[in-house]
């Protein structure tokens, strides 16, 4: 039985079709669903084991990115997704969807002596939006999405990308529970400290990152897939939707 994913997605989101395409890729049945319908009836979620906060421009990124679907969560679906976690289950957020996580309590969660939103996503530093290639590279096996991914090259496309922790506390509390998952390594395209790409919470199930893994997928989706030696390869991206499928299929508690 191939584990369930519902793809969340609302007025702005743009990458809903990717990232289901993605996990289906990876071998994961995926449902777009519209946020009204999981606001009408939470218990949507419990068909499903995993959970996709997409790429795009919530309510066009009005007030700060991914702010009012924030909010949304936090009041309307705050303890559903907390049910969610606790049953073993695993979420992404991709771009958008990370900012989303962010400015709530789910990423990176209670860190440093802090409660509440513990980190921001904010402009980046040029002041501009940005869309270009990047390499990033994991670290450490704490997140489940990224476990034994060697260092790889994904899109990013984002004007509000840098990651601040609130606090002194919050970044070494980072570092020291092993929640950084993802860094960039040839550049820091947005000035987030310690060139932080994405992040895991505590149990390393709950995962949000800048780049677009489901933009790299196939092989030639890539800019210089032609001058590659297998351009019919898949692209780098789809380990981490791999990761994710295999562990939601082996886990006792994630209801597949």
């Amino acid at each position: 039985m191939k584990p369930k994913t519902l793809i969340l997605r609302t007025a702005g989101t743009n990458c809903d079709a990717e990232t289901q395409h993605a996990f289906e890729l990876a071998g994961a049945s995926a449902d777009k669903l519209h946020l009204n319908r999981v606001l009408s009836d939470p218990s949507l979620l419990e068909d499903y084991q995993l959970l996709a906060l997409p790429g795009g421009f919530s309510y066009g990124d009005d007030i700060a990115a991914g702010k009012i679907l924030a909010n949304q969560i936090v009041h309307h679906l705050k303890e559903p997704l907390r049910r969610f976690i606790d049953a073993g289950k695993l979420i992404i957020g991709i771009c958008n969807g990370f900012q989303v996580l962010v400015k709530t309590d789910l990423l990176p969660g209670a860190l440093g002596g802090a409660t509440g939103q513990t980190a921001t996503l904010t402009h980046n530093d040029n002041g501009r939006f940005i869309c270009e290639w990047v390499r990033v590279k994991p670290i450490g096996n704490k997140c489940i999405w990224t476990q034994n991914i060697p260092e790889l090259e994904l899109p990013i496309a984002h004007g509000e990308g840098k990651f601040i922790p609130a606090t002194p506390g919050v970044r070494q509390a980072l570092k020291d529970n092993g929640q950084i998952a993802l860094v960039y390594t040839n550049q820091n395209p947005n000035g987030s400290t310690d060139d932080i790409a994405g992040v895991c919470d505590a149990s390393g199930r709950v995962f949000g990152l800048m780049p677009h893994p489901e933009r790299f997928v196939s092989a030639q989706q890539h800019p210089a897939w032609s001058s590659r030696k297998s351009p019919d390869a898949q692209g780098a991206g789809l380990a981490i939707f791999k990761n994710a499928v295999r562990y939601a299929s082996q886990a006792v508690g994630a209801g597949v």
